[in-house]
C-alpha cells in the first residue's frame, strides 16, 4: 500500500511543479504586457498631441464649407427675383391684350410675390431691386386698372329710369360674367396696391375708377328726372295749391332708390364686403350732388311761393325720408347723405307752418270791403283747402310738428330757434303727431274766424249782416271738414264751431225782434178777464170786443206795422247770399221765432179787420208759407 501512495504523491508533486512553472511564466508575461502598455500609452499621447490640431482644423473647415454653401444658396435666392424681373418686365411693359389677360395677370402675381419676398429679406442691398419691382408692379397695376375701366365702359349706356318705373321693371345690373372678371381684376390690383403701399386695400385706385365710371352713368341716367322736377315746379296757374304728385320729385326719388339698389347689387360681387359702403358712397356722390342741387332749386321756388307750394316741401320730406330708410335697410349707407340734402327743404317746411298762420291774419286784415249780402269770403274756402291738402301729407307734417313741439309753430321764428336752441318739447318722443296737427288746424281755423269776426264788426253796418257773414263762413268750414280727412282729425272741433254758429245765428235772428214786438199784446189784470184760449179754437170776435177803443187802435197799428216790418225783413232776407245749409238753418230759426207769435196774435185779433184786409194782410197759412219759403 505504501508503494502506490508514494507514486500518487510523486505525481501530484510533479503537477504542482508544473503549475508553479506556468505561474512564473505568466508573471513574466504580465510584466512584459504592462511594459508594452506603458510604451503604447506614451506613444498614444504623442500621437494625440500630434493629430489634435489637425482634427480641430478639419471641423472648422467643415463649418466654413457649410456656411459657404448657405451663402451661395442665399445669393441664388436673392438673384432669383432679379433674374425674374427681366423676364416679367417684358410681359408687364406690354399691352395685356397682346400677351393675353391671363398671362398678364399671372405675371403681376409673380411680380407681387417677388416683391413680397424681397421685402422679407430685409437686406439693404435689395433696396434698389425693391424700387425697380415697385415701379414694375405699379405699371402692371395701372394696366389692369385700364382693363378694368374699359370693361366698365362697356356697360355705362345711360338708361331712362321712367321706362323702368312705369313698367315695373328691375333696373339693369352688371352681367354676372362681367362682375366675375371685374372682381378678379380688383383682387389682383388691391393685393398689388397693398404690397406697394403697405396700407389697407380699401379706397384703392380701382375703387375710384369704378366710382368715376359708374358715377357718370348714374348722373347721366338721372339728369332728365332732375330737369323734370324743376320744370313741373312751375305751375300754369300760380295761385293754385300744390297737390300731391304735381311735381316729378316722387318719380325722381323712386329712380334714385332703384338705381342705387341696383348699383349696390353690382358692387357686391366686385369688391370685398368691407369696401361695399365706401364704394357705393363714392359711386353715388356725383348723382347725390345733382340731387342736392335740385332740392335747393325747388326749395328756392317753395320759399318764393310759400303759401301755395309749401305742400311740395312736405312731399319732398316724405319721399326722401322714405327712400332714405329703404336704402339704409338695404345697403347700410346713404341715410346721412340724403338727410343733408333734405335739410334746407325741411327748414322751409318748418317755417311754413307759422307763415301760413301769419298769412291768414295778413289777408283778413288787408280786406277793406265786405259784401253787404253777407256772402262768405273765398279766403275761407282757400284756407280750408290748405288744411284739406295738409291731411294728404300727415306723415311728414307730424314729424315736423313733433320737432317744433306743441304750439311751437305760433311764432314766426320758431323754425329758426328750433335749429339753434332745442326745447324740451322738441325731444318729446312720445308726442302724438296727429293730436299736434289737430291743435295746429284748430288754431288756424280759430285765427281765421276771430279775424273775420273783427273785420265784420268793422265793415258790416248791422248785426244781421254780421251774423249771416259769420254763419256762411262757418258753414263752409264745417262742410269742408265733413267732406275730407279733416273729419277724422278735427272731431273735437265740432263743439267749438257749433257754439260760434249759434252765436252768429242769434245776431241774425235778433234783427227780427222788430217784427215780433208787433205781436206782443198787453193784458191788464185789473180789468175783467178776457176770453181764454182753449188751445183748439179762439174766439177772435170775443177778444176784439173786449178791447178798449185805444187798444183796438193799437192792435190795428200792430197788424199794420207787422205787415210792414215782416215784408221788409222777408225782402231783406232774400237779398242775403247764404250757403244752402245756412239758408235752411236761418229760415227755420226765423220761423220758430215768428210763426208761434203770429199764429197766437192772429187767432186772437184778426177780427179787428173783419176780413177786409185793411189791417191784416196775411192769414196764418200765408205767413207760414212765406216763412217756410225762407228756408
Amino acid at each position: 500500500m505504501a508503494g502506490p501512495k508514494r507514486a500518487a504523491y510523486a505525481e501530484e508533486s510533479a503537477e504542482v511543479e508544473v503549475l508553479y512553472a506556468k505561474l512564473g511564466k505568466i508573471k513574466s508575461l504580465n510584466k512584459k504586457i504592462q511594459s508594452s502598455m506603458n510604451r503604447l500609452e506614451t506613444s498614444g499621447k504623442t500621437v494625440e498631441d500630434a493629430i489634435g490640431p489637425i482634427y480641430g482644423n478639419t471641423q472648422r473647415l467643415q463649418t466654413t464649407n457649410s456656411n459657404i454653401d448657405r451663402v451661395i444658396s442665399a445669393i441664388d435666392k436673392i438673384r432669383e427675383p432679379l433674374d425674374m424681373r427681366n423676364k416679367e418686365e417684358r410681359v408687364l411693359r406690354s399691352n395685356p391684350e397682346q400677351v393675353g389677360l391671363d398671362v398678364y395677370v399671372a405675371s403681376v402675381e409673380r411680380t407681387n410675390q417677388a416683391l413680397h419676398e424681397l421685402k422679407r429679406s430685409n437686406l439693404k442691398s435689395n433696396q434698389q431691386a425693391i424700387t425697380e419691382l415697385n415701379s414694375l408692379l405699379k405699371t402692371g397695376s395701372q394696366q389692369l386698372e385700364n382693363v378694368f375701366r374699359e370693361m366698365l365702359r362697356d356697360c355705362v349706356q345711360p338708361v331712362e329710369p321712367l321706362h323702368y318705373i312705369t313698367k315695373g321693371l328691375d333696373f339693369p345690373r352688371l352681367p354676372e360674367q362681367k362682375t366675375s372678371q371685374l372682381g378678379a381684376l380688383n383682387a389682383h390690383v388691391s393685393s398689388s396696391f397693398a404690397e406697394m403701399t403697405g396700407s389697407d386695400a380699401r379706397g384703392t385706385p380701382i375703387a375710384r375708377t369704378y366710382a368715376d365710371v359708374r358715377g357718370q352713368y348714374l348722373t347721366a341716367s338721372l339728369q332728365n328726372m332732375a330737369a323734370a322736377c324743376i320744370a313741373t315746379a312751375r305751375k300754369v296757374n300760380s295761385d293754385a295749391l300744390y297737390k300731391r304728385g304735381d311735381n316729378a320729385i316722387g318719380t325722381y326719388a323712386s329712380g334714385i332708390k332703384a338705381m342705387y339698389i341696383a348699383e349696390f347689387d353690382s358692387i357686391c360681387p366686385v369688391f370685398a364686403r368691407e369696401e361695399w359702403g365706401q364704394v357705393l358712397l363714392m359711386t353715388c356722390q356725383s348723382s347725390l350732388n345733382a340731387f342736392s342741387s335740385t332740392l335747393r332749386d325747388l326749395n328756392r321756388h317753395i320759399q318764393e311761393h310759400l303759401t301755395k307750394d309749401c305742400f311740395l316741401a312736405y312731399e319732398i320730406i316724405e319721399v326722401v325720408s322714405s327712400i332714405s330708410l329703404e336704402l339704409e335697410n338695404r345697403t347700410g349707407e346713404l341715410k346721412l347723405a340724403l338727410g343733408d340734402a333734405l335739410k334746407p327743404v325741411r327748414e322751409t317746411a318748418k317755417s311754413s307752418l307759422s307763415s301760413l298762420l301769419a298769412d291768414v291774419r295778413t289777408q283778413v286784415q288787408g280786406i277793406t270791403q265786405l259784401s253787404a249780402d253777407g256772402a262768405a269770403l273765398p279766403l275761407t274756402a282757400e284756407i280750408m283747402a290748405r288744411l284739406q291738402n295738409m291731411t294728404t301729407f300727415l306723415a311728414p307734417l307730424t314729424s315736423i310738428l313733433i320737432s317744433l313741439g306743441d304750439g311751437g309753430w305760433s311764432t314766426p321764428g320758431a323754425a329758426a330757434s328750433s335749429r339753434s336752441v332745442p326745447t324740451l318739447k322738441s325731444f318729446d318722443v312720445g308726442a302724438d303727431g296727429q293730436i299736434l296737427f289737430q291743435h295746429y288746424a284748430t288754431e288756424m281755423i280759430d285765427t281765421l274766424l276771430n279775424n273775420l269776426e273783427l273785420k265784420s264788426k268793422m265793415l258790416h253796418k248791422d248785426q244781421a249782416s254780421q251774423g249771416v257773414f259769420m254763419v256762411n263762413n262757418i258753414a263752409i268750414i264745417e262742410r269742408m271738414i265733413r267732406s275730407s280727412e279733416l273729419q277724422q282729425v278735427l272731431g273735437g272741433l265740432q263743439s267749438g264751431l257749433e257754439e260760434r254758429r249759434r252765436k252768429s245765428i242769434k245776431l241774425y235772428t235778433a234783427s227780427w225782434t222788430e217784427v215780433t214786438k208787433c205781436l206782443l199784446d198787453v193784458q191788464h189784470t185789473s180789468r175783467g178777464p178776457r176770453p181764454q184760449s182753449t188751445g183748439q179754437s179762439t174766439d177772435s170776435h170775443a177778444f176784439v170786443k173786449a178791447l178798449s177803443s185805444k187798444e183796438r187802435d193799437q192792435t190795428k197799428e200792430n197788424f199794420r206795422m207787422f205787415t210792414v216790418k215782416f215784408d221788409e225783413m222777408v225782402a231783406k232776407h232774400k237779398t242775403y247770399r247764404m250757403e244752402r245749409e245756412v239758408r235752411h238753418a236761418l229760415g227755420a230759426d226765423v220761423q220758430k221765432l215768428v210763426e208761434p207769435l203770429w199764429s197766437r196774435y192772429w187767432d186772437r185779433y184778426h177780427e179787428i179787420d173783419k176780413g177786409r184786409g185793411k189791417y191784416v194782410k196775411y192769414d196764418k197759412a200765408q205767413v207760414t208759407a212765406i216763412l217756410t219759403s225762407l228756408a
